[in-house]
């Protein structure tokens, strides 16, 4: 087939042209409808950092294909846009800059919208927000209002998480490797008052709401699994020597305890200090004490710091036998976690058994393996018989966990009991860019909410920045001087702002209803749209973002402002943009710009190399000669297409010759593949490769009947229009077709036209295959059979034996015994 290849693609000319006609005929704008099924579709919002970046655009375009892809489907599909754009970067900035966070702020936001219609995204731009708006934090503040009330946030004073650089305060899921998330500078601990979310009243639920979400990997739900930390055990009570209390542990392993042989508490536990205190430890646990919490890291402290401990000069008794055990202060033990103490089982506990190895203390085994021996020189942490422990031994471990907790609560020093390993969700940020928190403190009333009628709370704009980074809010007396709402007397409002995690935690459900000003979202809206079909973003927000978001969806439900229980039903994570063998980052000087390729390439073309490069939730690495290959084909598909001249409308007739025959079933073969491929697992890599091939057989064959070739191209053009829309729809229109291609149904493949002509049947003699023939589909049994032995290079396998037995699989197989 003849291209003419004179025939020039003018990608900025088309990309622009049908921009402007979406843009002017509101394209992609939504309303509810009922008598539609609904598709929620939305990409992880960007931060307004200034430009966007390949993974955005490899995101984005991947949410792009699916929404336009629904639509054909026809779905009403909501996918919308906007910014989290709160965040420390704008006060590094206005410092930078001298400018305004908000200035530097919204100047981006114009620029990246304008990056991201020139990429051809079908967002409903009407719906666009930015959380930094009052109308949007407004009704974040009144949320905080009704928890407050309701139990679910309170204010403490607690040793929180502080990094230098960024001058605030970081939740434990914002410490990686006891390093700050957003400068990677090590980060320290400081006591001081600070606001909390209780998301532990929700850690049951969060757990178990895992399970009833098979749309997400199994790795984002393991990671939140193990960050939420069930643990079912028992409380036990261990008598001190000389102290009126005991000292409570929490145990998983209550099998164990008759192999205690000491005790592990958290330095900062009150009885450390009592009991150095009394026994002439005093300065030795204080020193230790310190020690530890200028070491420790919250999030993952134990696998940064070496085991080790000092001896506070207490013991305990063990409420089994009566044994004492000598009390360590210990800094794997935090307060936060259970009691902030625990019974040592050195024989059965790999950490104890090295903290146990290195002071010296003693290792009794009191649990043996049902089959092999316990090992020589380490722990033996599995099930078994035990032994050694009075009139349980002999019981295996589930058995005897039951029967030793009996006993505990039969004696009044202990009870079953479940703990977890998620802490509440500390907010308190000391920055001045982020929602303020609207509460204030009487000195005659106490803390106490803003009034409704007050809110939003809003930043005042008259303020400086200086070089140290501190927040101005804490010094401004015209912000933080106001009056108390219940006694009219003088009050200070709280200085302190959210979490900018809080803003993205429900931004999904406010694009329901962006503009309702009656509350946080429209009722009927949010029923309708909600929850999201699919969601799109990085794994790196397992453990911050979608737990927080999930927390937010259950607390709205409870409020009565949602009616779902999760948020998202299905998630994709994709993975990142690479080049030269790591992240794509200025600082390591691998970074592309996709505005150059756009003026280079075309948004198409870039659009096409995201895609194809690598399956979604694999690595793309960057490649130049990929983007040079994604141009030179589209490049081809439009000469290939307007080559082709306008079509006529007329459908192939039959009787086509084994040519057209053959392209015509490659036809639609192409469509039941694509449409497969992006229904099962989003693998628009072999989409686009898929029609390569169509496309390939097309210009391979001549003749071709028209019809066939014009049937071929048209069907090309609608499986690419969500991925390369501009070209899609341009063709679409050059080829003569009246309306707008994003308006047309998918391509329906006819399964019968999709059938394979001839089969191709491996024959196989005694269990080996030895060749294969061609035979048309469906052949009679018998008649495939006489091929079979007729075969040349079977026939000599056959020589001088018997046939046993023929058996005939259709379409597939024969199989000979001889």
């Amino acid at each position: 087939m003849r291209i003419d290849e004179s025939i020039e693609y003018d990608f900025a000319a088309i990309e622009e042209r049908w921009q402007t006609i979406w843009r002017d005929d509101s394209r992609y704008a939504c309303q509810e409808d009922p008598a539609r099924p609904k598709y929620y579709l939305l990409e992880m919002f960007p931060y307004p950092s200034g430009r966007i970046h390949m993974g955005h655009v490899r995101n984005y375009t991947i949410g792009d294909v699916i929404a336009r892809y629904q639509r054909m489907r026809g779905a009403n599909v909501l996918h919308p846009m906007g910014w989290d754009a709160f965040g420390l970067p704008a006060e590094n900035a206005a410092v930078k800059h001298r400018t305004h966070p908000a200035a530097w702020t919204y100047d981006n936001i114009d620029y990246m919208r304008r990056q991201l219609k020139r990429m051809g995204f079908s967002y409903d731009w009407g719906r666009e927000l930015a959380t930094c708006d009052r109308d949007y934090y407004r009704w974040e503040q009144g949320l905080f209002i009704e928890l407050f009330k309701r139990g679910l946030i309170y204010r403490k004073q607690t040793t929180v998480n502080w990094c230098e650089p960024c001058q605030t305060v970081l939740a434990n899921e914002q410490v990686d490797n006891g390093l700050c998330w957003r400068c990677d500078t090590k980060v320290l601990p400081r006591e001081m008052n600070g606001w909390f979310f209780k998301i532990t009243d929700y850690a049951e639920e969060l757990l178990a709401e895992l399970d009833r979400l098979p749309g997400w990997p199994e790795k984002v739900r393991n990671m939140q699994r193990n960050w939420i930390g069930k643990s079912t055990g028992a409380l036990i009570d261990f008598p001190v020597e000389g102290q009126s209390q005991p000292l409570t542990i929490f145990t998983t392993r209550p099998d164990t305890i008759f192999g205690a042989t000491f005790m592990s508490v958290a330095p900062e536990h009150p009885l450390v200090e009592a009991l150095g205190q009394k026994n002439g430890q005093a300065q030795a646990v204080r020193a230790f004490a310190e020690e530890t919490k200028n070491a420790r890291q919250r999030a993952n402290y134990e696998d940064v710091l070496d085991k080790a401990g000092v001896f506070t000069g207490g013991y305990a008794l063990n409420p089994f036998t009566g044994e004492r055990l000598p009390i360590y202060a210990a800094n794997f033990v935090l307060m936060e976690y259970g009691t902030g103490a625990v019974m040592a089982v050195p024989a059965h506990d790999q950490r104890d058994y090295e903290f146990a190895t290195k002071y010296g203390l003693p290792v009794k085994q009191v649990i043996r393996p049902l089959t092999d021996a316990p090992p020589a020189d380490a722990a033996y942490e599995g099930p078994g018989v035990l032994v050694a422990s009075g009139k349980f031994t002999g019981l295996e471990s589930e058995a005897a966990k039951a029967a030793i907790i009996g006993q505990a609560e039969a004696k009044g020093f202990g009870k079953a009991q479940i703990t977890f390993r998620l802490r509440d969700w500390g907010v308190s940020r000391q920055r001045y860019w982020g929602t303020p928190i609207p509460m204030l403190e009487c000195e005659r009333c106490g803390v106490q909410p803003v009034p409704l009628s007050e809110l939003p709370v809003t930043l005042p704009t008259e303020v400086e920045f200086d070089a140290s980074g501190k927040s101005p809010l804490h010094t401004l007396q015209s912000f933080y001087q106001t009056t108390c709402p219940v006694c009219g007397g003088p009050a200070r409002r709280e200085t302190d702002t959210l979490d900018t995690f809080v803003e993205s935690s429900w931004y999904f459900a406010r694009y329901t209803s962006p503009k309702f000003a009656g509350g946080m979202v429209e009722p009927g809206a949010a029923r309708y749209w909600l929850p999201v079909d699919q969601y799109i973003g990085g794994v790196e927000h397992a453990i911050l973002h979608l737990l927080y978001a999930r927390f937010f969806t259950k607390a709205m439900r409870d409020v009565g402002y949602l009616a779902i229980d999760e948020p998202f039903t299905n998630l994709l994570t994709q993975g990142m943009v690479i080049k030269d063998g790591t992240k794509m980052s200025k600082s390591k000087g691998n970074v592309v710009d996709p505005d150059t390729l756009v003026r280079q390439y075309g948004a198409d073309t870039v659009r096409l190399f995201s895609l194809f490069a690598a399956p979604p939730e694999r690595d793309l690495e960057w490649s130049d000669q990929g983007v040079e290959g994604a141009s030179r084909f589209l490049t081809r598909l439009y000469r290939l297409a307007l080559s082709l001249g306008p079509a006529d409308g007329q459908p192939p007739p039959s009787g086509l010759d084994p040519a057209s025959r053959l392209v015509r079933r490659k036809t639609h073969q192409t469509i039941q593949k694509f449409s497969a491929d992006i229904e099962n697992n989003f693998h628009f890599n072999t989409c686009i490769s898929t029609v390569m091939e169509l496309i390939n057989t097309l210009t391979g064959q001549e003749p071709i009947h028209p019809a066939v070739a014009g049937e071929a191209i048209d069907t090309v053009i609608k499986l690419l229009s969500p991925m390369t829309p501009h070209l899609a729809a341009e063709l679409w229109q050059r080829r003569g077709h009246q309306g707008q291609l994003d308006r047309e149904p998918w391509p329906v493949s006819d399964p019968q036209l999709a059938q394979e002509e001839e089969a191709t049947i491996v024959i196989q003699i005694n269990g080996k295959v030895r060749s294969r023939l061609q035979a048309p589909v469906g052949a009679d049994p018998e008649a495939v059979k006489a091929l079979a032995l007729a075969d040349e290079r079977a026939a000599k396998y056959l020589e001088g034996r018997t046939v046993r037995k023929l058996i005939v699989v259709p379409d597939k197989l024969v199989n000979i015994v001889v």
